[in-house]
């Protein structure tokens, strides 16, 4: 990529995702879009902008193309050992979950897998899931720890992680998921793995500044809200965000939980009630649709998106890429899932991971809108309308991505 410098990007339309703009996408026509360094520096009318900008740097003509801010995949678990196809085949062929389990598949068998990688295997087996993102245009997405399980492979998933913002064009938020499952080893014995996520991992992720925020499976096969709490109180105490993995398979108010926390936001959320949108709402929570895995289980009870766009709690959309129920390092496929399944307008998608991503990520301020003084990432699509790029799956619509205004 090149260094960053000043460029003008002129005869493109521009899908701003800016509310500002009343049309469509925040589409703005017959402006140029300014990068000064690794910021946007303006948006100006062109033959102003033309006239202003002069001999500073290189002017790029984007020859009516449309331009969007970078994608942002707001949750995802990408950084993981093995897989899991052959337990998906055994499902398909009616062999229930607990005896996969029982005969070491589920969720154990990717712990396993993961613990026995060194940093640097298990680096070289997620990259390729981290480029499959990078090439359909994302520049910002989250990773979870969460299959390591105790302390030394839980910062080991952390590390892999932050190593990627190092050495690849990406932004990469991290977040501390131990209290994902119950690890082998304490079977039976919940509150004591609570209570070493809390005392002996959440603390050294926070020392180590390898995490920005702190997530739990609140589930019946997850934790209690109790056992929740507990995480979110440590987290607090630490200074990190909290965010929730709540309402997938039941309601346990987890929602109301994490927006008690000002949580960034609420995920999964099929199950989530009224209540829970309201204290959404009220908190600035965000709502993040993960259709991957609702369409990967097969399941029926659909987020209630008319409530949620009802209430306005902004609706984010993330591929939950994951060995056991999100397989997809696709983030157009999640767009497209989530308007096919859920009914977003595929303008809703695009805000799912744009403006809003951005929200559930604590980034809003700089990230996920062609605005002035927001980071310079961008993509360059060679399509006639935005919604192709939601549309069209397996097409090479990305022409040129940008990061940080080097391309």
């Amino acid at each position: 990529m090149s260094q960053p410098t000043e460029s003008l990007w002129v005869n493109a339309r521009l899908a701003t995702m800016d509310v500002r703009h009343p049309e469509a996408y925040g589409a703005i026509h017959d402006h140029a879009l300014w990068i000064r360094g690794e910021e946007i520096h303006a948006i100006l009318p062109q033959e102003e902008a033309l006239a202003e900008f002069g001999s500073r740097g290189e002017v790029i003509d984007a020859v009516g193309q449309w331009i969007t801010p970078g994608l942002i995949d707001c949750h995802t678990h990408l950084v993981y050992g093995g897989n899991r196809a052959a337990e998906w085949e055994k499902r398909l062929t009616g062999v229930p979950y607990q005896q996969i389990a029982v005969e070491g598949g589920g969720i154990v068998s990717t712990v396993n897998a993961t613990r026995d990688l060194s940093q640097a295997d298990l680096s070289t087996a997620s990259l390729p899931r981290l480029q499959a993102l990078m090439s359909e245009g994302v520049t910002t997405l989250e990773i979870k720890s969460g299959y390591g399980l105790c302390l030394y492979d839980e910062l080991k998933q952390l590390r892999v992680a932050r190593s990627f913002a190092d050495n690849y064009p990406v932004e990469i938020a991290t977040t501390l998921l131990a209290a994902h499952a119950v690890p082998p080893e304490f079977t039976g014995r919940s509150d004591e793995y609570i209570y070493d996520v809390i005392s002996r991992i959440l603390p050294a992720a926070a020392s180590e500044d390898l995490a920005e925020a702190v997530d739990v499976f609140c589930e019946s096969v997850g934790f209690s809200p109790a056992q929740t709490r507990r995480v979110f109180e440590a987290a607090k105490a630490h200074g990190l965000r909290v965010k929730g993995h709540v309402e997938q398979l039941s309601n346990l108010h987890g929602a109301a939980l994490v927006a008690e926390f000002n949580g960034l936001s609420a995920d999964h959320i099929e199950h989530l009630d009224e209540t829970g949108i309201a204290a959404m709402q009220a908190a600035g929570t965000v709502a993040v649709l993960l259709p991957g895995a609702f369409y990967f289980l097969r399941e029926t009870q659909k987020p209630p998106v008319a409530a949620l766009r009802a209430a306005g709690v902004p609706m984010a959309v993330s591929t939950d890429l994951n060995p056991g129920t999100s397989p997809f390092a696709s983030i157009r496929l999640a767009m497209n899932q989530a308007c096919v399944l859920f009914a977003l307008t595929p303008e809703e998608a695009l805000a799912g991971t744009t403006r809003h991503a951005a929200q559930a990520l604590g980034r809003a301020a700089t990230h996920g809108q062609l605005a002035e003084g927001f980071v310079a990432d961008f993509l360059v699509w060679n399509i006639d309308h935005p919604a192709e790029i939601i549309y069209s799956l397996g097409t090479p619509l990305l022409k040129q991505r940008v990061f940080r205004g080097s391309f």
